[in-house]
């Protein structure tokens, strides 16, 4: 649903700043007492990257299936963008999540169901509204997949599966930021197909066979490899299509065609994470399916967030990107036009309470190099866009801590 939300999206974000500060001074007898009992630990499906913090699930007696945890979230957003192109509009509203996540951890028989509604606003992109998200991306049920638990250290799965690609995850609850950044936009987001995940040590690896870019054609391989030893993680990730083909759709584009690599680091600690990572793609030249001449992406993003007291915190990303290739040598467009690069920064302050939380996004994006009429305003032709975006909702878990008697 639209409807003019400039002034109501400027204060929720400007609500979610003062919480923020306002958190810094909450009376230390308002403060939980550290006489409590220990809760259970949130799960780690969906992951999280934070600030945003999951509750310890909801669980039941599931019959033959044993014991099920169910977690959900239930979200809306509001935004202000300027520059915006044709068939969008300066102002936005839309449910960003009404979500539940169903599964079944334990065994040598596991399962993962995510069943919803969801947006996926990313930076430099039109907004779309949820119910088109779903018709047009993933449907009602984005993820799910049987787990099979063949070893200690040794697992199968086979569903709609989140990439192996990427530092950012589909869903902005998952993300320090709201909205996806200019990297995610070369980036696969949900793989149909099946994966193998082994633990050696301190290392973790994945492989798995599937159709990419939600296309239905099941010809990407994608692999990563994870180091993690204590306050440091290094990744690596990389995919990419053994075959070509010329189906494209908002879900399918023509980086379907592309192979990808990405080089993460995390650093987390305490009350830090930060994490840098650079990426590479590449769509060959391919005639047969439209691509005359190919072409590339390099880019770098640094993430970072602080958390600071009482479900507070301040998150921030910068990235650039760009792409190679001319207009005269008829270059397939990645970006902004043939040879176009961009760069943009996001601050994201964010409160957190219990389940409810409210956040802010004030993010600029810059557009360099491009082709007039691929960048935004109403002829195409403006190199900037800033946007004003908030979100406010509630995780809703089973939280047992309970004060002692």
């Amino acid at each position: 649903m639209k409807f003019q939300l400039k002034n109501l999206a400027m204060f929720a974000l400007w609500s979610s700043l003062a919480a923020l500060a306002i958190a810094q001074d909450v009376p230390a007898d308002q403060q939980k007492p550290a006489d409590t009992a220990p809760a259970p630990a949130p799960l780690t499906t969906p992951p999280m990257t934070g600030p945003l913090q999951a509750l310890p699930p909801a669980t039941f007696d599931g019959g033959p299936f044993g014991k099920i945890a169910v977690n959900g979230i239930l979200s809306g957003t509001g935004m202000w963008q300027g520059n915006h192109v044709p068939g969008d509009s300066n102002t936005q509203a839309a449910l960003s999540n009404g979500q539940i996540f169903i599964q079944k951890t334990d065994g040598w028989f596991q399962f993962f169901l995510q069943a919803g509604a969801y947006t996926i606003p990313g930076l430099a992109t039109p907004f779309l509204d949820t119910d088109k998200t779903m018709t047009t991306f993933f449907g009602p049920l984005p993820q799910g997949y049987l787990k099979l638990q063949a070893g200690k250290n040794t697992s199968f799965q086979i569903g709609a599966l989140p990439t192996l690609i990427g530092a950012e995850y589909t869903y902005s609850f998952q993300n320090m930021n709201i909205e996806r950044g200019l990297l995610w936009g070369q980036e696969n987001a949900v793989n149909r197909g099946v994966q193998v995940n082994q633990t050696f040590g301190k290392f973790t690896a994945s492989l798995s066979w599937n159709d990419g870019f939600y296309s239905n054609r099941y010809t990407w391989l994608t692999g990563s490899l994870a180091y993690v030893n204590g306050h440091h993680a290094l990744a690596f990730a990389a995919g990419g299509n053994l075959g070509q083909t010329v189906f494209q759709n908002l879900a399918t584009p023509v980086q379907n065609n592309s192979s990808i690599y990405n080089v993460i680091y995390t650093y987390t600690n305490g009350p830090w994470i930060v994490q840098p990572y650079y990426q590479y793609s590449n769509v060959p030249t391919n005639a047969s399916i439209g691509v005359v001449k190919g072409a590339s992406t390099n880019g770098g993003a640094i993430l970072v967030s602080r958390a600071l007291k009482h479900g507070a915190s301040l998150a921030g990303r910068w990235e650039y990107i760009g792409s190679s290739g001319s207009v005269a040598e008829q270059s397939v467009n990645l970006m902004f036009g043939p040879g176009s690069s961009a760069t943009s920064f996001t601050l994201t302050p964010t409160f957190q309470h219990g389940g409810f939380f409210v956040r802010g996004d004030l993010s600029w994006v810059h557009a360099i190099d491009y082709t007039p009429g691929f960048v935004f305003g109403p002829n195409g032709v403006n190199a900037n866009q800033p946007r004003a975006m908030a979100e406010i909702g509630f995780i809703f878990g089973n939280n047992l801590t309970e004060k002692k008697q």
